[in-house]
């Protein structure tokens, strides 16, 4: 693709970088098919190559952004399917990051909108924060049917409340900075991200991986100082408070790299992964140290999955019998390109293993997808949970939270692949196991 940036533009590192992303594209069209919003919506402004033209045109005039950038943009979910698909290596991601910071920067957003999204960016990264949100929108719970249906903002909210979980899990003490000793023979030592919405939504997945871990032999930190790993303000395009967040995590890991060491970065939620190993990118243009920190960090972040592999996990209980519909969350298979190991760990640990049609798309969660543009988002869960029902599994496995929550309560069973392969090496019976094992009366 031409472009038509001045020299004074491309001085900008982040336009700089926006211009070899657009040179890259061809035209071909081939993302258009494995795009969601195109997939469903029909219109070629909510496709990649669409949006990267109204991206171009944009940052190239250098005016602000428009409304109709801003709606086509906003409806992009950063699934990356497109970059999966895409047969010239465009980094849509970097791209589209650029354009919701520009938009961000430029646009004036509805009153509503810019006070929803504040919010978000002020709750989601708080572990405390949202746990007492998410109090006050299970007591509000009842007042959903009393919503108007129609008005962009009483559908968000409806969402928001719809989303909120029936129970809010006490909060668990794993997760505090601290380090959990290896058993027997130390055999390697991570630090784990412990993340802020997962620890409030569903602790049992971090207390998951450090059980199976430490009973592998690996020591786990939880650094002092990590927190939340800026991917939620990042895809709002809030450029400062994401940096934020990902330079307290690059300290708090740099200090344990520069003490006893790291084997490895653990994460168990993907959409954080895909953040965090893009970390050298992000800081690409910041002075020294902080250049050679993230780039030695985002060298280390692995899946669970990833880490769990090169361990060489292996089960110690008999195969249970059941079979696992295995969610492929998009920032796993499209944004970390794993999509080989989370599969050969569940058939390892002896599930059977299947996968639904249409695994490439996105399930409408997509970090704050699912209260910014809820229509669409239940449209994809929908269908999602239509082809995960096809297949008639006794349990569903993903490695998001995000995937995991936006699936929930369909009557499906939903779990982390962590439980799972936790479980069958020993640790605890998680109670949707036990639940799936009464059904079918297997115990």
């Amino acid at each position: 693709m031409q472009t038509n940036f001045t020299a004074e533009q491309l001085r900008d590192p982040d336009t700089a970088a926006s211009n070899q992303v657009l040179r890259t594209c061809v035209h071909c069209g081939f993302c258009t098919a494995t795009c969601p919003t195109f997939v469903l919506l029909g219109d070629e402004l909510d496709s990649p190559r669409g949006r990267i033209y109204l991206i171009k045109d944009m940052l190239e005039t250098g005016r602000p952004a428009t409304e109709e950038v801003v709606r086509h943009v906003d409806r992009c979910l950063s699934c990356l399917a497109c970059m999966t698909t895409c047969p010239s290596g465009v980094n849509y991601m970097h791209l589209v990051d650029h354009a919701r910071t520009y938009i961000e920067r430029t646009y004036r957003r509805p009153w509503h909108d810019r006070a929803l999204r504040w919010v978000l960016a002020q709750v989601l990264p708080r572990p405390g924060l949202m746990r007492v949100a998410l109090y006050g929108a299970r007591l509000a719970r009842p007042v959903v049917r009393l919503l108007p249906q129609e008005g962009v903002a009483f559908k968000r909210l409806r969402a928001l409340l719809t989303l909120a979980p029936a129970r809010v899990p006490p909060p668990s003490q794993v997760e505090t900075p601290q380090v959990h000793r290896a058993i027997g023979a130390r055999r390697g030592r991570v630090a784990l991200l412990a993340g802020c919405a997962q620890q409030v939504l569903d602790p049992a997945i971090n207390e998951a991986t450090i059980r199976l871990l430490t009973r592998l032999g690996v020591e786990v930190v939880v650094a002092k100082g990590a927190g939340c790993c800026g991917a939620l303000t990042h895809h709002m395009g809030r450029h400062d408070p994401a940096m934020a967040s990902a330079r307290a995590n690059i300290a708090a890991w740099s200090r344990e790299l520069e003490g006893e060491g790291l084997d490895a970065i653990v994460i168990n939620t993907s959409g954080c992964g895909t953040t965090v190993k893009d970390y050298g990118f992000m800081f690409r243009t910041e002075p020294a140290p902080w250049q050679e920190r993230a780039e030695r960090v985002s060298a280390l972040a692995l899946d669970i999955s990833q880490y769990l592999t090169r361990l060489g996990y292996a089960p110690t209980r008999e195969a249970p019998g059941l079979t696992v519909a295995y969610h492929s969350a998009c920032s796993l298979q499209h944004g970390q390109q794993v999509t080989s190991e989370p599969k050969a760990l569940l058939r390892k640990a002896g599930f059977a293993v299947v996968e639904p049609a249409e695994g490439h798309l996105c399930c409408g969660s997509a970090g704050t997808y699912n209260l910014m543009q809820p229509e669409i988002a239940g449209r994809l869960k929908e269908r999602k949970l239509a082809n995960l029902n096809a297949t008639r599994p006794d349990l569903v496995a993903a490695g998001n939270i995000g995937c995991i929550t936006q699936l929930s309560g369909s009557g499906l069973a939903m779990l982390h692949t962590v439980q799972l392969l936790d479980w069958m090496a020993g640790g605890p019976e998680p109670e949707a196991v036990a639940a799936r094992r009464r059904e079918k009366g297997a115990v």
